[in-house]
């Protein structure tokens, strides 16, 4: 892992009446390399800009995710560079759906989130918006945790 994870843990142990399975933590350590902010990501085509027909807040979360997914690796990294997700819906009865959606995307990743339920997004059709930010590390970075042991990334 190119970050130190601070407490991770499952949303499956935190939420387990609702179903999920996130790998999620309370801290991300970085030293170095290069920052991506992502700007919220919408169930739209990065390329055309249109909305996919989908309602649906799977569907609609997977092409978030896409999205996410394909920015960090034009940056140059990789999903395992992302550190911190803030996560809007629009209705909180989706957040089961979109969590277990998400969660399909960072197995094994443990970053930083954040949910807030909004009264809308910028297009009334839109459910989800996630944005995130990731971190490619230097190659000859090495990392301290917070209990001194130091980590020198792959």
């Amino acid at each position: 892992m190119a970050h130190t994870r601070i407490r991770t843990f499952n949303t499956k142990d935190t939420y387990p009446e609702q179903k999920l399975d996130n790998d999620l933590c309370q801290a991300v350590v970085t030293r170095g390399g290069r920052t991506i902010y992502l700007r919220g990501q919408c169930p739209q085509d990065l390329d055309t800009a249109n909305t996919i027909e989908s309602h649906d807040p799977v569907d609609q979360t997977h092409k978030v995710m896409q999205n996410i997914k394909q920015l960090i690796e034009e940056c140059g990294g990789t999903m395992e560079h992302l550190v911190k997700v803030v996560i809007y819906l629009t209705d909180v009865r989706h957040r089961e759906a979109v969590y277990r959606t998400m969660g399909e995307y960072i197995k094994g990743v443990h970053p930083v989130s954040t949910g807030l339920v909004v009264s809308a997004l910028a297009r009334p059709e839109w459910l989800v918006e996630i944005d995130g930010t990731a971190v490619i590390p230097d190659d000859d970075t090495a990392i301290i945790r917070g209990d001194g042991a130091t980590i020198i990334p792959d």
